[in-house]
């Protein structure tokens, strides 16, 4: 077990202050999405968080460690909530700003470089903590596949908002 840090300080404090202020605008927003989409947009960023990091960063692969220690603890299941509205943000913006098709893959480039911009505070802050050669710029590979599987989440689930022809809501 590596320790990084054994107080409540500022890495905590700033999972809590993003994961707030991200809730904070998730629920101001003007609503875009019914209330099931809207939570299965927010939770796409809970989920692929908590599944990237709990394969990226576990044994015997172990790349990078969350907050204080390498083992798991009870801040790390918070910091994944702070990719739910990350996530939720993805999917409103596409919507809100109707990106065409042909521009996605550069609207998901755009989106992994704010999602590499918001890690590499994480990084300063001391929530990531890199290990064992992995490099912080190798996860804007990872930004972009989950942000691609996003994308056709979305196509999956957008006739089932807006009353498409030939998509019935279920």
């Amino acid at each position: 077990m590596i320790v990084y840090d054994n107080q409540f300080n500022g890495n905590e404090w700033s999972v809590i202050i993003g994961l707030s202020i991200g809730i904070i605008v998730v629920y101001l927003l003007p609503k875009r999405f019914p209330k099931q989409i809207a939570t299965v947009f927010f939770l796409c960023g809970v989920f692929t968080g908590f599944f990237f990091d709990h394969t990226l960063s576990v044994q015997p692969v172990s790349f990078y460690d969350v907050n204080d220690v390498s083992l798991f603890e009870v801040m790390d299941f918070v910091s994944y909530w702070m990719y739910g509205p990350f996530s939720y943000l993805f999917f409103y913006a596409y919507e809100h700003f109707r990106v065409k098709p042909s521009f996605i893959p550069i609207y998901i480039l755009i989106w992994s470089l704010i999602g590499m911009g918001m890690e590499g505070v994480a990084a300063i802050l001391g929530i990531f903590h890199y290990t064992n050669g992995y490099k912080f710029w190798y996860s804007f590979l990872v930004y972009l596949l989950v942000q691609s599987l996003w994308m056709i989440l979305y196509y999956r689930f957008r006739g089932r908002w807006q009353g498409e022809p030939g998509k019935q809501p279920q």
